[in-house]
């Protein structure tokens, strides 16, 4: 009750709206559910920092981001959330800096951050080298951030608590290892899936959905006992499955697009960029949850974006229209409910997807992505022109694998062919022109595949 009181105070200085105090308004509404299946999932964090890329505790990449991050704004954003989707709960994840910042706005930042964990339920954690930190730390400097991180946050929020997970960009097995066996976290957002050519690091390989990651490489799936993690490794944010098959920003179109908002609102404006992020959303709550038995939409919202938090209104609004049944909760509570459900690598995932005809989501194309323990298979195929479809990625992940052992961008896991077509061997085939080892995994799967 104490620690209400306190936020109430705090909120009151910077004039919240009423709905902010409404004592338990929707607050019962978005109960977790006890399971996985059956049931559609949309998980959001921000983003609080002090400059843009903070990629070691004294060294930045890009602008000074002050003047972005302030009370009001961080009031309008949790505001724009639960007015829009009551009972809401969302992931909170502090720079290195923004913990440690004693200017009165980082200071009412974080008790007010803090209020919002303690009245709605919000998860406050911890992101380590701004998205990046094995690109530019050691990986026993990044055990190092994660420690003192967390151990600060958890001084900042009090009560003994713990986050139930981190947001990390990318991740380094070595370090979700830790993750999972020093400090009992056992979910990451530990991979940005099909990353490549864009920003600062490199991942693509990874599976999109969930799973446990393999101590050789954080983009394989564990593949037995020896090498298992007991860390969910988590998307970053949902994409376009056609738009992310480019070499980043190959013909124009940028290959993150999906449900983020620099890639649609801030590209596109409002109409367009809102009916993009609709469409992607679309692709699982729809189809692929008919495909996979439950479904999960993820967004990464960074405070300091300069972009109009209604847009964000607008989504959400949309998404409680089309889904009322969507669970809107905290990246940690969702991976726990898949770590409950999945004791080992044993998921199947499908996608299908035709192409929203805005950005690279190329109107006239048809994708369909299997994704297990053993591999990942992208077929894609002209619809309007023919049935054939044709393999634009194939990646063995029963194929022993290496993270770099030095600071470096590229971090990606390139199979046998790679869908950004970087490598003369991408160039799309017959899915019978796979080697042999490639149409036996097929075969073992999904033989349909081999007899159409």
């Amino acid at each position: 009750m104490r620690r209400k009181l306190i936020f109430i105070a705090i909120a009151t200085v910077f004039f919240v709206p009423d709905i902010l105090f409404a004592s338990g308004k929707g607050l019962g509404e978005n109960v977790t559910p006890d399971k996985l299946m059956g049931n559609r999932f949309l998980t959001l964090n921000t983003v609080i920092r002090v400059n843009q890329i903070e990629v070691t505790r004294d060294r930045y990449v890009g602008n000074d981001e002050r003047d972005m991050h302030t009370p009001e704004r961080v009031i309008a954003f949790r505001e724009a959330v639960s007015s829009e989707f009551p009972g809401a709960r969302i992931t909170w994840a502090f720079s290195w800096l923004a913990l440690h910042d004693n200017s009165d706005n980082y200071k009412k930042i974080r008790e007010l951050v803090v209020g919002y964990h303690y009245l709605y339920g919000d998860d406050i954690t911890f992101i380590p080298g701004a998205y990046f930190a094995n690109a530019y730390n050691s990986r026993e400097q990044v055990n190092k951030d994660l420690h003192e991180g967390l151990a600060k946050v958890g001084e900042m929020v009090g009560g003994g608590f713990r986050p139930k997970s981190v947001v990390a960009g990318f991740l380094a097995a070595e370090n979700q290892l830790y993750l999972a066996e020093k400090e009992n976290i056992h979910v990451c957002q530990g991979n940005i899936w099909s990353q490549f050519s864009i920003d600062n690091q490199d991942g693509d390989g990874a599976v999109s959905y969930p799973f446990y990651p393999s101590k050789e490489h954080f983009c394989k799936p564990a593949q037995g006992k020896d090498d298992f993690i007991d860390c969910v490794n988590l998307d970053g944010w949902t994409v376009d499955f056609l738009a992310a098959r480019r070499d980043g920003f190959t013909d124009g179109f940028n290959s993150r697009m999906g449900v983020g908002p620099i890639e649609t609102l801030l590209a596109y404006g409002k109409l367009i960029g809102l009916s993009q992020m609709m469409h992607t959303t679309g692709v699982h709550y729809d189809r692929g949850f008919d495909l996979n038995g439950f479904a999960w939409v993820t967004n990464c919202w960074e405070l300091s974006l300069p972009i109009d938090i209604s847009g964000l209104k607008d989504w959400l609004n949309e998404i409680k229209r089309r889904w009322p049944d969507v669970r809107f909760i905290t990246q940690g509570e969702f991976g726990l409910l898949w770590r409950e459900h999945y004791k080992e690598n044993s998921f199947d995932y499908r996608f299908e997807q035709k192409g929203s005809g805005i950005g690279g989501s190329d109107i006239n194309m048809e994708i369909r992505w299997f994704m297990n323990k053993d591999f990942r298979l992208a077929l894609l195929k002209d619809w309007q022109k023919t049935r054939n479809e044709s393999v634009i990625d194939f990646t063995n992940y029963s194929e022993k694998a290496e993270e770099p052992q030095v600071m470096t961008r590229k971090w990606s896991l390139l199979g046998e062919i790679n869908q950004k077509q970087s490598r003369p061997q991408d160039k799309p085939k017959a899915i019978s022109k796979l080697s042999g080892d490639a149409v036996s995994l097929v075969r073992k799967h999904y033989p349909y595949l081999l007899n159409d």
